[in-house]
């Protein structure tokens, strides 16, 4: 299993973004694709409407791509490995996997059939809330596709059980032979243009580039030889969630934060900025005057993508050019250049004269970059592994199969969320993106046309819930959470379902982290940013 779960924990799609035009079966879930990946959604779009495609939608709102269809699984917030089981179990129980690829590359088969045996359709429903009919036809569906394509993003990973539901979908995918076949695959849609780029270059505290592990003896006597010293940490670095976790013995001093704003971007907010201001000292490299930013000591002045050159890796694993368009704005400069000149002050010399030398080094010590270099990226990117100049690039992983060779099914048990409902807090909470901000919305809620769509945060709530709190549309409400409390705008959409409302999280003067709970998954540490329980009430 460990190529598959190398590959999984890079967040890497396994096929290529035009195998989801020759899907047979399309099972998007955690994603709501039209606002958040709109051209992805689009090709998801022709696929349904003019391919014969069948789509599967699992998703607790009724997001625009429930309208495109064939099943809307809606589950109850943070139970996704209810139903995956349960369609694992139906799978099973009607003899729809595909034996022949089960047999040849994969392992445990009896101990999966053992482990999804609780998990009937009945069982399933009372966690879920999908109907048990509903579940099995889903299931008939994706089994009986020629090929089928799981898509899905933070939907599915921002829960303390990301880590179990990614693997779950990879026990369902392997069991119905959906790897390493066109218009197949296990696919996460990135959330920005480079974080696979970004990750595969080492953004992790466990790994060098291309995934390598620090702890492997191996990996960083050739990291030292490239970087010229003498060692290297054998043990892996803190996760960001760990650096602010406050003041203590193992506390961190200082931080050096670059293109990131977690004093909005991560959970329980006004905890997030408590830690921020108990620094001793604060650097932030970035393109705009971020909230964090704003809190740093020293801010230091990076370019925009327009003003540099350098590669982006792309959510298929694409390698491609990024070419300077316009000179650097101010005193601004590319990330590699600042970077270099702080090495160089703390003794370490780089002597990087571009980011053609840089993409040089990288090849020489990632295994899956090797034969990429800007020659070869001048007109066409690679997907990655391309581990040797001749090699054409990787557009469908495990082709040839499993590079571990069998993959073990992970056997994934279901656990609900950290928190729950109750009569004080009797609404569950997601929150996500809208079509027309990103993130934070450093970039985006500086654009006259964009904030002129959408100007201010709303609350997403449902006809049902509304009329029964005696809410109406653009009334100012409070929403508390067990962390903190906002005010916002209400929403009355068809989009929500009864029982939870939505918000997203890119506006400061009522940040949706405030809310979230910042309780995380114990293997990746990401936080439960998609699923709290709250309260609202109308403001005077």
């Amino acid at each position: 299993m460990a190529g598959l779960a190398r590959v999984f924990g890079s967040g890497a799609m396994t096929n290529s973004i035009n195998d989801i035009e020759q899907a047979g079966v399309l099972l998007v879930t955690g994603s709501n694709t039209t606002e958040t990946h709109p051209v992805l959604a689009a090709a998801i779009k022709r696929a349904v409407k003019h391919r014969g495609a069948k789509l599967i939608v699992a998703d607790p709102r009724r997001i625009r791509l429930t309208q495109f269809a064939h099943i809307w699984l809606r589950q109850n917030p943070g139970t996704d490995t209810a139903w995956i089981n349960s369609m694992l179990h139906a799978i099973i129980n009607e003899d729809l996997l595909d034996h022949e690829f089960v047999d040849n590359h994969t392992s445990g088969l009896d101990r999966l059939r053992e482990h999804v045996s609780k998990y009937t359709p009945e069982y399933a429903a009372g966690i879920t809330g999908i109907p048990p009919e509903d579940l099995i036809k889903a299931a008939r569906m994706y089994a009986r596709a020629p090929a089928a394509s799981i898509l899905y993003t933070m939907g599915i990973t921002q829960h303390t059980s990301g880590t179990g539901n990614v693997m779950a979908l990879a026990d369902l995918a392997m069991l119905c032979g959906n790897l390493g076949i066109p218009g197949g695959g296990v696919n996460p849609l990135r959330g920005q243009n480079n974080v696979q780029g970004a990750c595969d270059m080492g953004a992790l505290p466990d790994v060098y580039s291309g995934y390598q592990k620090v702890e492997v003896p191996e990996n960083r006597e050739k990291m030292a030889r490239a970087w010229n010293v003498k060692s290297l940490p054998d043990k892996p670095g803190m996760k960001l969630t760990g650096m602010l976790a406050g003041s203590g013995e193992n506390a961190v001093k200082a931080l050096y934060v670059i293109g990131e704003n977690p004093a909005l971007s991560d959970p329980d907010a006004q905890h997030t900025r408590k830690a921020l201001q108990d620094l001793e000292f604060l650097v932030v490299q970035d393109i705009f005057l971020t909230e964090t930013a704003s809190m740093a000591d020293v801010v230091l002045p990076a370019c925009s993508f327009a003003e540099k050159d350098g590669t982006f890796t792309n959510t298929e694993r694409r390698v491609q050019r990024v070419r300077k368009a316009i000179e650097p704005v101010g005193h601004s400069r590319p990330d590699w250049m600042i970077i270099q000149d702080l090495a160089s002050r703390f003794g370490f010399f780089m002597h990087y004269q571009s980011p053609q030398d840089i993409m040089q080094e990288i090849a020489s010590v990632t295994p899956s970059y090797a034969g990429i270099n800007y020659s070869r990226l001048e007109k066409k990117g690679l997907q990655w592994p391309c581990p040797h100049q001749d090699h054409p690039g990787t557009p469908i992983l495990h082709s040839q199969g499993f590079a571990a060779g069998r993959a073990g099914f992970q056997c994934v048990e279901y656990t609900p969320p950290e928190e729950t409902i109750d009569e004080a807090f009797p609404l569950w909470l997601t929150t996500g993106r809208s079509l027309y901000h990103y993130h934070t919305g450093s970039m985006t809620r500086k654009i006259r046309g964009l904030n002129a769509l959408e100007r201010e945060c709303c609350l997403e709530v449902s006809p049902q819930d509304a009329h029964k709190a005696g809410l109406k549309d653009h009334d100012r409400v409070s929403v508390r959470s067990r962390r903190g409390e906002i005010t916002t705008r209400v929403r009355i959409s068809s989009a929500a379902v009864p029982g939870a409302v939505f918000i997203p999280f890119h506006f400061a003067e009522a940040a949706a982290n405030v809310l979230t709970n910042p309780a995380l998954d114990p293997v990746a540490g990401v936080p439960e940013y998609k699923v709290c329980a709250v309260r609202i009430g109308i403001v005077d």
